[in-house]
């Protein structure tokens, strides 16, 4: 991969105006593919999520756009078939008794570059106001038909779930048979219907999974797995019907795939203490598997094999970048794969794919 530091990138590319004032980064980036094959950014900072949308042709960026965030402290960014973004965050807000109201809000753009729908509160799973604050960030996968599946963790190690249908009714908060939980949930969606759930534990994982598409959430096989850092843990469908989860060992060790009746895999690598972000991409005509961390030097790392093969062999490789949150992946509507990461000066910067045999990455550029 071809690298380009923060300089290169801004010499390249007209500076954005970033509102002025706290601008702490909370989480992201975040990178969705819109129906028209247009990219989007999103970061959370302290109030705001912003936005970057890509013009048609991929020529330029609009942006960043400021979505307010009064009180959310935790955030992610999901979207199905339909394209659509989903916007899960967790607000807190202090009540006069010192104590804190947890609730979990969502948003949601229709289409790129068009403005979301209000905030809208899904409440509380947690009604005893003692144990409320408790409850986690969302966690979110949207299955085939267009139902969200919404997750949080409940203190002290529970989880619950809440789901809006096709039609956009939503069910009430449900308990889930996860009680153990030592990090929060991962929902997945299958290309079948189906949605699973991974919730780490002292012991490994285990798994909730759905008998038919739309079903209840049921305990399935337990998975062996090493211990996750918290929030490392992703998803991604190798093989129609299968996932594999990529996690960070903990403490200080590599990233392992692991599958539902196979011993971990180790990849090696030198990830940090963020997520991890994986797309499926074609690759010198081959069906490959596409990672990206943030390392243990604040770089973006990125690591690649053939799907499904990684004890074939996993390469990484640096790409010089300094990050300050966590990189994201997506493939765009040209068919490539895509980087984006926010530079130690709290703008984002992108890379894509070149042709050619192997996982070529172009130079990086300033949004």
């Amino acid at each position: 991969m071809r690298s380009a530091s923060a300089r290169e990138a801004k010499q390249r590319s007209a500076p954005v105006a970033v509102p002025a004032g706290p601008g702490r980064l909370l989480g992201g980036p975040w990178l969705l593919t819109g129906h028209d094959g247009r990219l989007t950014v999103y970061v959370h900072i302290d109030g705001s999520v912003l936005r970057w949308t890509e013009s048609a042709g991929g020529r330029s960026w609009a942006g960043p756009d400021v979505l307010p965030a009064k009180d959310i402290d935790r955030l992610t960014v999901v979207q199905g078939r339909s394209r659509y973004a989903h916007l899960l965050g967790r607000r807190v807000r202090p009540r006069a008794d010192g104590r804190s109201e947890v609730d979990i809000m969502y948003a949601t753009q229709y289409q790129t570059g068009r403005p979301t729908t209000q905030w809208r509160s899904l409440g509380n799973p947690v009604k005893e106001t003692a144990e409320a604050s408790g409850t986690g960030a969302p966690a979110a996968a949207v299955a085939r038909d267009g139902s969200l599946y919404v997750c949080v963790p409940t203190a002290p190690d529970g989880v619950a779930l809440r789901r809006e249908d096709k039609k956009g009714r939503w069910q009430a908060w449900d308990r889930l048979p996860a009680s153990g939980g030592t990090d929060g949930p991962t929902p997945a969606a299958l290309s079948s219907g189906l949605v699973e759930i991974l919730v780490p534990t002292p012991d490994g994982a285990l798994r909730l999974q759905q008998p038919e598409p739309g079903g209840a959430l049921a305990r399935g096989e337990d998975v062996a797995v090493p211990p996750p850092l918290p929030g490392s843990v992703a998803a991604l469908e190798t093989a129609p019907d299968r996932l594999t989860y990529y996690l960070t060992e903990a403490p200080g060790g590599g990233v392992f795939a692991v599958r539902e009746g196979e011993p971990p895999v180790p990849l090696g690598g030198a990830p940090g203490d963020g997520r991890i972000s994986a797309v499926r991409a074609t690759t010198g005509g081959l069906d490959c598997t596409v990672l990206a961390v943030r390392g243990t030097d604040d770089t973006v790392h990125l690591g690649i094999c053939r799907t499904g093969r990684e004890r074939s062999g996993f390469r990484w490789t640096g790409s010089g970048m300094s990050c300050a949150g966590d990189p994201a992946l997506a493939v765009d509507g040209g068919g490539r794969a895509a980087v984006v990461a926010v530079g130690a000066d709290g703008r984002p910067v992108v890379a894509r794919q070149e042709e050619g045999r192997g996982l070529t990455f172009g130079d990086w550029i300033l949004i």
